[in-house]
């Protein structure tokens, strides 16, 4: 992993452990041993962070695709079933793609609105059987409707990777503060599902939001665009 990955995974750290003490959990960032759990202490494992909350507790790690090797991907599933034993206990996976976004040279032009939400119907459907399929294809759906929010809106994206464009729409006041948490909050389901990881955290309920929250955006620019034409 290179420095600058180092550099950046270590800024998403600090920036999640401050997201956990705003919500009142004490957190512990790279604990020594002495403060690990029990169940962790004979294990030569440092976790990225332990967060406790009354009756609430979880050890929660930060990766990058940069940073998932071969090794991780065999020791995280066995640490989260030892985590998930105890109870009070839930391991985190939060993936963040922190690599520049590059496109396929497969790829064609973004989707347009009626295409988003023909297809937006589809991902509905699958979410009764398939939450997790319909949560992927649900949210390729929402970035290629962020696109032309920000297109709409005559924003200079300097990349169009996920985090990026969520982070800048929401800076520039185009999308709420509620809509950029649900979208951070679903962009961690996202990776850890695309990357094979299972997540206990998914639920349809998860898939609806996503949905109804990108159905939304789409009704706000053909509105606009209704209101400019007239």
């Amino acid at each position: 992993m290179t420095t600058s990955i180092a550099n950046v995974e270590r800024e998403e750290l600090l920036k999640i452990a401050e997201q956990y003490r705003h919500q009142g959990y004490e957190v512990l960032i790279q604990p020594s041993v002495e403060n690990l759990p029990d169940f962790l202490k004979n294990y030569n494992y440092r976790p990225d962070l332990v967060v406790r909350r009354g009756n609430e507790a979880a050890i929660i790690e930060v990766k990058s695709r940069s940073s998932l090797n071969s090794s991780s991907m065999q020791y995280l599933p066995h640490l989260a079933q030892i985590v998930e034993e105890n109870p009070g206990w839930e391991f985190k996976l939060v993936m963040r793609n922190l690599e520049e976004f590059t496109y396929s040279s497969q790829a064609e032009k973004s989707l347009q609105a009626p295409e988003i939400q023909s297809q937006l119907q589809i991902a509905r459907k699958l979410a009764t059987e398939h939450p997790a399929s319909a949560l992927l294809y649900s949210w390729s759906l929402t970035e290629a409707t962020l696109r032309l929010v920000a297109e709409h809106e005559g924003l200079t994206l300097e990349r169009v990777d996920p985090p990026y464009l969520v982070k800048h729409l929401a800076t520039e006041g185009v999308i709420s503060r509620s809509d950029y948490q649900l979208l951070m909050s679903i962009l961690s389901l996202r990776n850890a599902i695309a990357h094979g990881f299972k997540t206990t955290e998914l639920k349809q309920e998860s898939v609806h939001n996503l949905i109804e929250m990108t159905e939304e955006l789409l009704e706000s620019l053909n509105s606009s665009h209704q209101y400019q034409s007239h």
